[in-house]
């Protein structure tokens, strides 16, 4: 079980049919938010390993999920900080409002994908089997080469590990990290910046729907583009990560197209 879908991407691209794999959080429901009810309390109690980012990222079900074994919880983002970094190609660019070490969207990262998935088969006894090859992660970054070096807008702060896995440059946020309203400083701040910038288009998610992306894109005259950064569209099966990560890879490029 996983605390969230992409993690179950990671996991069930990991095991194939060796396992079934199951998600919490609904699909329109923000990680930072979602507080599990009893009967996620009672799958998780019955389940061989649950998968979390860790207790910055899930912070309202974190004391539920830590009353899980601990031998049978795996923190990704305590893993993917064992593991340093783990080859991400590309230029390595400055993170913007925080560092490639604390940003919680590890699931963005193929090298770190891999990482999470070896552990999930090692603690399975299943043979460790990158969900991704270097020569997919080559193509992928062949294939983002328009957008090196752009800048965009996304609705917030969650593309670090993405832009540094594909060597593209940091984009800008409406929101932090969490997803939480930045103050009224920052806003003033990031429309000068906007401004300046040659902003190609604004990404939203949906599970936010557009809202204050909305807002920004009319406000300076530019397309909203969806990026599905949950893959809430992603079938679970045994190639689910590489086909979500093309995805979303296709639907940043859109933006340059």
């Amino acid at each position: 079980m996983t605390s969230i879908k992409p993690l179950a991407i990671i996991a069930k691209s990991a095991v194939a049919d060796a396992a079934d794999v199951e998600y919490l959080l609904p699909g329109n429901q923000a990680p930072h938010d979602f507080s599990p009810p009893a009967s996620a309390l009672r799958k998780m109690a019955k389940a061989d390993m649950v998968l979390w980012v860790g207790p910055e990222f899930e912070t309202a079900s974190r004391k539920a999920i830590q009353r899980v074994p601990r031998a049978k919880r795996i923190a990704a983002m305590t893993l993917v900080e064992a593991h340093g970094d783990s080859g991400d190609a590309g230029t390595q660019w400055p993170q913007h409002n925080h560092s490639a070490t604390t940003d919680p969207h590890v699931w963005l990262s193929p090298d770190k994908a891999n990482d999470i998935a070896a552990e999930v088969q090692l603690r399975l006894g299943l043979p460790i089997t990158p969900i991704i090859s270097r020569e997919q992660i080559a193509e992928l970054t062949r294939e983002l080469a328009v957008a090196k070096d752009k800048t965009y807008l996304s609705h917030h702060d969650a593309y670090g590990h993405f832009a540094q896995a594909f060597g593209l440059a940091p984009g800008l946020s409406i929101r932090d990290a969490s997803g939480e309203v930045q103050g009224v400083k920052s806003q003033y701040q990031l429309r000068n910046n906007i401004a300046s910038a040659n902003i190609r288009c604004v990404f939203f998610e949906p599970q936010y729907q557009d809202k204050d992306a909305a807002v920004i894109a009319g406000e300076f005259d530019l397309p909203l583009i969806e990026l599905d950064l949950q893959g809430m569209s992603q079938p679970l099966q045994g190639n689910s990560y590489l086909e979500f990560i093309s995805k979303l890879a296709a639907q940043f490029k859109a933006c340059y197209q």
